[in-house]
Order: structure tokens, then C-alpha cells, then sequence
């Protein structure tokens, strides 16, 4: 612990000796009459509003002038912040494309955004963006976000917020009405604020700020100017409504017959501003029907797999609880624990499944999150699931069996996040899931520690996790990590060490592939952010990591990684990155047996990848990866990713995206067991092709409609069966038929949304899938394109759903009552 202390104190003393980067600084006129949300920018007081201008280049040409003249003007009133922008350039030239909401970015469009730190803490921020066809985005801004394209934005966070852009003979105009209910901040009698503006011109690809983002400086929002000028705010009572109906149908076929059930739902979601600083987000009888599908695979691997959320719930306004790494929410209304145990159960000769819902019904789930002035962040989140039952016919009596497959089950996590000078933070995290009856308990708590020098040059993390679980079973575990680095210009370097014990458990409402590591990593890079005759920008890097079991405490594997990027001055973008693994690992997870390890060979790996100038119309990218071993003969490894994109016109664009990996020698656990338990493992050949395909028109700024189509197919044939001896390596045994694989999984979401007023959305949907009591026979078709053809044939489900979504202003509604 000493060297730690030391360290902190090394840290503490730059944060005095070193000196901040001059920032801008912009006056806002508090105004007695809300303007015409017009883009005409008329009214008298935006002729009087101190201004923004003289922008300064990003990218491609960081430091530079830019060389489009921009002017921005910030006024406010007790309600709502205005911005009025003129960005002057020849009209015929501005890009106009029109996209979906928060899809922008690399699109055929101008756009212009303002950016508020509304706390002034220098890691939290807001987003707004307004492209030249006035559609909009909104993104919220943390520091444990990046990006490798444009700023570091959640645009999963949606507010209802106000824009209109107009064209003129010498450019665009654009006109902004954030309203305070879509904010969140300090009370102080005098506010002041984080600010940036930026603004993006497609043809040159010119990203210019108002107060310049250095790229070769660590963070984003430590890099913005200041809005002051913001006194005696005193913004209405925030509480919001948007109460929901959802009406469908669902068709789902089955060995024993189709299944046909009508859909109908309604809920409601409350959202009220306790005061400026905290909200609080809560959704009764929630329904999370019209969502993108799960990337579903075959999992051949001893780890779970981690899928994307696509909730609005979970999305919105989550990044405080995302914090520490500790809350996964696709726990939170995840599938039943006992679904597939009931599906078998309904799957004999004798007996029927009347019902299984797949997911948990949740009663509700409530956030509450926001800000003090001393930068103190707060955030709770609870969930109720409602414990869940299949019912189970026989077939023969008539006698219908009921399941439980989910006990009830409260979900909760709560954060402490104190803001510290500079990007620095100290984070407390809390995670608790709690089972009726005798079902497993679970409690995680996390201590997150960020530390920054104040030039923002070098950084520290430290991290300490403990899980309890609590139940007929009881354990616990830790987790730490250690690490420390150079964060910022040209050579950048970071050393890391984490430790996680055996019985580290974070799973109840986090994630983690699996526990009982010691890893030890050493990363070096070089940046050139800044233009070079032939380049915009390129980088180099270098790696190494180590790897031991924690328990018993011995190696399992080194690893050396390197890699390369560069981006042209035609915007085209060439990357390689190499891996080479020297010594024979040991794998003590394959095997799914307990202090059992699997040798794995050494290899080298090499990928080739790059894409061509996103501004044309067709835009394609490739990537190409070959694996080898020198210890195994016949055992390479190949995986492609092409995919292009192309833009039929300023509406309508469409994207394929295919690929392949083939592994032609892979040795794995074949999920077999001998009559003594010892695990099977078998080489096989485990090729899978993924073909993905997404096309979006856009009739307006705010009604569109979007397809996704997903084919997976994974073909495994196995060539020997092998048993492992006490010390890893493969011994003989004869061949056992019938366990080849063919699997396959389709899926397509086409969805019509048409946002009829700002906040409010109807929504209809249609779903198709391949159902799972039809899989396609491997022996017959062998081939991709066979199975494809097969799936299109074979029995899908269906579902259809409409649903409309209103927003409801209490103070509109107190304004029109009022006015009666």
C-alpha cells in the first residue's frame, strides 16, 4: 500500500505545479420573450448576443483556421436555453443527405452541435446536433466513453428539445430550444458551464471546434470553453409523461403445431425532476417488444455470450450505473432461469408446453440519478421481476402442470461518484439481487479510483471489487486492478495488473467471462494525430501480456500484440495488427472441469484491414485475418469481413455486411464425457458465415423506415475424439459418429417510426425468425448457400405490432388548462 500512497501523493503534487490550456469564454443574454423557433434568427436580441466564432480545425488539419465561417449566439429565459447559428457557405455545396435520428455520423450531411458540462466537472456533458435537413441527435458525454470517429457520445440518451434550420443565399441557419426538463444541473444562483460548439462540413471532411480539441490531449470534455452569463435560473417543475398502448400478433410455429397468440400492452413512463440536479426515470409494466433482434450464435466456448442492449430504458441516461463495469442490464428481464428446463419438460412424447414466456416480466424498474454542486454524483436503479411459470400439459389426463422458472426477484445497484479536479474521480458502486424463497443471493460492492495530473499528461486507476454470494451454497471473491500510464501526446504508455480470485462472482447483474485470473500488461503506442505530407494521422503499437491462473497460481499464457494505422489524405484507411502466442497455453476453462487444463498450440495471427472514402457514394470496407500454427500440421485459421454500403440517394441507403471464419484444426471440448466424467475433446473444423443486411429510407426528418436482415450459419465437423491426459495433451480414442453441427439462426426486423411530435413516436413492427423446432439437416445441406435457400423455406415466426407513444408536458398541460 505505501507505493500506492507515494504515488498518489507524485500525482497530487502535479496537480499543483502544472498549468491549464487557455479556454474561450462566451457571455449568455437572459432575454424576456421566448423566440420563434424558425430558423430565421430576427428577433432582436440575437443582434445584441455576444458572439461565438473563429473556429479551429480538429480534423483533418488540427490547429488550423477553419476555413468555413461560423457565428453562434446563446440566449436564455427561465424555461429553456436558445442557440442561434449562421454557418456561412455556398448552399448548392452543402451536403444535405437525410438520416435517421443520432445516425449522422459518416453520412452524406453537414451538421452542427453544442455541447454543455452543465456541472463544469469536466467528464459529464450533454450533446446536441442538428444536421443541415434539421434532423436531430442527443448524446450524453462521460469519461469512461471513447470513440474512434467524432466526439465520445451515448446517443442511446433521447431528450425533447426543439430545432428548426433554414437555408439562405450564404449558408445555413440553424435555431435551437433546449428546454431545462432535457438538463440537468447545479442550483446556484449564478451558473457556470462547460461550452463547445462544433461544426462538421462533409465534402472536406473539416471538423472544426469553437474551442479547440486537441487530439493528442486525453479527454473531451476537460477540453471545453465556459458559458457564464447564466443567473437566477428558475425552471419550471420537470414532469413528464409518456404512457403507451402496444396491439400485435404473433405466429409461432412448432413441431406440434402453430402457435397464435394476439398481442396487447400498455404501460407508462414517469419522468420527474426532483429538483435541478436529479431525475427520476421510472417504467411501470414495462413492454420491450419492438426491438432489434440478439445476435444469436452457436456458443462453442466455455464463456457466456454478451449481448448488446437495445432497451430504451437501459440505454438512456445509464452511464453513471455503467461506471464501474458492475451492471450488466440484460440481467435485468433476461430469459427465465428454468425456461429450458420447462421446454424439455414439454418436449416429450406424453406432454405439451401450454405456455413458457422466454423473458421475465419486470413489474417496474425506477432510476434516480443526477448531481450536486460539489460535483457529487448519485445514481439508484431497482428493478421488480415478476417470478415467472410455464405450464405444462399432458397430453393423455389433460392435466396441466404449472413450472416456476423464476422466482420473484428484486434488482438493485447504487453508485456514489464524487467529480475531482480535473478528469479525476472516485467511484463507489453497490450491486444487489435479491430471490424470493430459498434462491440464490448475490451482493457486489466496487470502489473505482481515477486519478489525473492537471495537465492531463499521466493517469492512475485503481480498482477493488468484492462479491458475496448468499444461499445454499455461499462464497465470495475479489477483483483488483492496478494501473498506470502516460494518457496523453504523441508516445503513450500504460502498465496494468489485475487480479481476480477463483470465487470472484459478479454475474448476478454484472458480467464477466470468467474469474480466477492474474494478468499483467505492458502497452506502448506512438500518435500522430497531426497531418504529414502523406498522412492525416497514424499510429503504432506495441504490447505484451502475461497470464496465471490465480488459483493454484501458475502460468497459463503469454501473448505479444502489435499493430499499425494509418489514414490517408484521400481518406482512405489502411490498418494491420499482428498477434503471435509462442508457448503452448494452458486452458483450464475449455474443459469445463474443475483444475483440468487443455494445452493449446502456439500460434501467430495477421490481419489486414481498411475501408475506402465514406463521402461517395459507395462505401466499402475489408478486413482479412490469417492464423497459423508451427506445431500442428493442416490447422490455419481464416477470417474475412467485407461490407459495403451504398447511397442510392439523399433518402434511401443500403449496407451488406458479410462474414466468414474458418477454423480448420481447432481442438475443443466436444460436450462429451466418458462413463467416469473425464471431459472429450475433439478436433474439428468450425467454420461459421455471417451475412447481415440493412437498408433505412427516409421519407421526412422524422419518419423512416428500417430493415435488418441477419443470417448465421455454423458448421462444425469434428475429425478425432481425443481424451486429455493429467497434464494437458491430447491422447487417442476412438471415433465417436453423429456429433457434427449445422446451426442456424435468421432473424429480420423491419420497422416503420414516424415521431409525430417532439417526444411523441408511433411505431408499427414486423419480426420474422427461423423457428427452433425446424432445424436444417447438415447431411443434405452442406453448403452456405444451401442452408440459406433451406432457411428461407423452412416454417418462421412471425410478429406484427403497432404501437403509439405520447408525450405528456405537465406544464403544457397547466399552460392549455390555464388558457381554458
Amino acid at each position: 500500500m505505501k507505493w500506492i500512497v507515494t504515488l498518489i501523493s507524485l500525482l497530487a503534487t502535479f496537480n499543483l505545479f502544472a498549468g491549464n490550456e487557455p479556454e474561450r469564454n462566451l457571455q449568455a443574454n437572459k432575454i424576456a420573450q421566448a423566440p420563434k423557433i424558425d430558423g430565421v434568427l430576427d428577433e432582436a436580441f440575437w443582434q445584441t448576443a455576444p458572439v461565438a466564432e473563429n473556429f479551429v480545425v480538429n480534423s483533418p488539419n488540427y490547429g488550423e483556421a477553419s476555413a468555413y465561417k461560423t457565428k453562434v449566439y446563446v440566449v436564455y429565459d427561465n424555461s429553456s436555453i436558445y442557440i442561434g447559428a449562421y454557418l456561412y457557405d455556398d448552399p448548392k455545396l452543402v451536403r444535405t443527405q437525410l438520416t435517421a435520428r443520432d445516425k449522422e455520423s459518416q453520412q452524406d450531411v453537414d451538421y452542427f452541435s453544442v455541447f454543455f458540462d452543465t456541472y463544469n466537472d469536466d467528464q459529464n456533458g450533454f450533446q446536441f446536433v442538428v444536421t443541415s435537413r434539421n434532423v436531430q441527435s442527443d448524446g450524453r458525454l462521460s469519461p469512461n466513453r471513447s470513440s474512434n470517429f467524432g466526439p465520445p457520445s451515448d446517443y442511446s440518451w433521447d431528450a425533447v428539445w426543439e430545432s428548426k434550420v433554414t437555408m439562405r443565399e450564404d449558408g445555413w441557419v440553424v435555431e435551437m430550444k433546449i428546454p431545462y426538463f432535457s438538463l440537468r444541473f447545479a442550483k446556484r444562483e449564478k451558473q457556470d458551464w462547460g461550452l463547445n460548439f462544433q461544426r462538421y462540413v462533409r465534402r472536406s471532411n473539416e471538423s472544426s471546434y469553437w474551442n479547440t480539441i486537441n487530439p493528442n490531449q486525453n479527454g473531451f470534455v476537460n477540453q471545453f470553453g465556459r458559458l457564464s452569463g447564466l443567473e437566477n435560473l428558475e425552471p419550471p417543475l420537470r414532469l413528464s409523461f409518456l404512457p403507451y398502448i402496444t396491439a400485435g400478433y404473433r405466429t409461432t410455429p412448432t413441431s406440434k403445431g402453430r402457435v397464435n397468440e394476439f398481442l396487447r400492452n400498455g404501460g407508462m413512463d414517469v419522468k420527474y425532476g426532483v429538483n435541478e440536479s436529479f431525475t427520476l426515470d421510472m417504467t411501470l409494466i414495462p413492454d420491450f417488444g419492438q426491438v432489434i433482434s440478439d445476435n444469436i450464435v452457436n456458443n462453442l466456448t466455455p464463456y457466456e455470450v454478451q449481448f448488446q442492449e437495445n432497451r430504451p430504458f437501459f440505454t438512456e441516461g445509464t452511464e453513471i450505473f455503467n461506471k464501474s463495469g458492475l451492471f450488466y442490464s440484460r440481467r435485468v428481464g433476461a430469459t427465465p432461469s428454468g425456461y429450458y428446463k420447462a421446454r424439455s419438460m414439454g418436449s416429450t412424447d406424453s406432454t405439451r408446453i401450454v405456455s413458457n414466456p422466454g423473458v421475465v416480466q419486470l413489474f417496474n424498474a425506477t432510476k434516480f440519478s443526477g448531481r450536486t454542486k460539489q460535483k457529487l454524483g448519485i445514481g439508484v436503479f431497482n428493478a421488480i421481476g415478476a417470478p415467472m411459470f410455464a405450464e405444462i400439459e399432458n397430453t393423455n389426463s389433460k392435466e396441466v402442470e404449472r413450472v416456476q422458472t423464476e422466482p420473484l426477484t428484486n434488482y438493485n445497484l447504487i453508485v456514489i461518484d464524487q467529480a475531482l479536479k480535473g478528469r479525476s474521480s472516485i467511484t463507489l458502486t453497490n450491486a444487489n439481487v435479491t430471490r424470493s424463497g430459498a434462491g440464490r443471493d448475490a451482493n457486489v460492492t466496487g470502489l473505482d479510483v481515477y486519478l489525473f495530473d492537471k495537465r492531463n499528461r499521466y493517469g492512475f486507476q485503481g480498482k477493488f471489487d468484492y462479491s458475496n454470494i448468499m444461499g445454499p451454497n455461499p462464497y465470495s471473491g475479489f477483483k483488483t486492478v492496478v494501473s498506470l500510464g502516460k494518457v496523453s501526446g504523441k508516445i503513450q504508455y500504460n502498465l496494468l495488473s489485475n487480479v481476480e480470485s477463483d470465487r470472484y462472482d459478479p454475474n448476478d447483474l454484472g458480467y464477466l467471462t470468467a474469474p480466477n485470473e492474474v494478468t499483467n500488461q505492458f502497452r506502448i503506442s506512438y500518435n500522430q494525430l497531426t497531418p504529414t505530407d502523406k498522412f492525416i494521422s497514424y499510429n503504432f503499437n506495441f504490447s505484451v501480456r502475461h497470464e496465471m491462473l490465480y488459483k493454484p497460481f501458475v502460468f497459463t499464457n503469454v501473448q505479444y500484440n502489435a499493430g499499425a494505422f494509418w489514414f490517408f489524405k484521400n481518406f482512405w484507411d489502411l490498418s494491420v495488427n499482428t498477434t503471435y502466442q509462442p508457448l503452448w497455453q494452458k486452458n483450464y476453462f475449455e474443459l469445463r472441469t474443475p483444475g483440468r487444463y487443455l494445452r493449446q498450440v502456439p500460434w501467430g495471427f495477421l490481419r489486414l484491414s481498411g475501408s475506402s472514402d465514406s463521402r461517395k457514394r459507395l462505401f466499402f470496407r475489408y478486413s482479412l485475418g490469417f492464423a497459423e500454427s508451427v506445431d500442428i500440421k493442416n490447422d490455419p485459421y481464416i477470417v474475412t469481413n467485407p461490407g459495403i454500403r451504398y447511397r442510392f440517394s439523399d433518402r434511401f441507403s443500403m449496407d451488406i455486411d458479410w462474414r466468414l471464419q474458418d477454423d480448420r484444426g481447432q481442438f475443443g471440448y466436444a460436450f462429451l464425457r466418458e462413463p467416469n466424467g473425464d471431459p472429450i475433446i475433439g478436433r474439428r473444423r468450425n467454420r461459421d458465415v455471417t451475412t447481415l443486411i440493412t437498408g433505412i429510407y427516409n421519407f421526412t426528418s422524422r419518419m423512416n423506415i428500417t430493415l435488418r436482415a441477419r443470417h448465421y450459419w455454423n458448421k462444425v465437423e469434428y475429425a478425432s475424439f481425443h481424451n486429455v491426459s493429467a497434464d494437458g495433451w491430447y491422447l487417442d480414442r476412438a471415433f465417436i459418429p453423429g456429433q457434427d453441427q449445422n446451426f442456424n439462426a435468421w432473424n429480420v426486423d423491419v420497422f416503420y417510426t414516424w415521431d409525430f411530435n417532439y417526444g411523441s413516436r408511433f411505431v408499427v413492427g414486423w419480426k420474422n425468425w427461423l423457428a427452433n423446432d425446424f432445424p436444417v439437416d447438415g447431411s443434405r445441406y452442406k453448403t452456405y448457400w444451401g442452408n440459406a435457400a433451406r432457411v428461407l423455406a423452412s416454417p418462421q415466426g412471425n410478429e406484427f405490432t403497432a404501437r403509439m407513444i405520447f408525450f405528456i408536458d405537465s406544464q403544457k398541460l397547466k399552460r392549455k388548462r390555464n388558457q381554458s
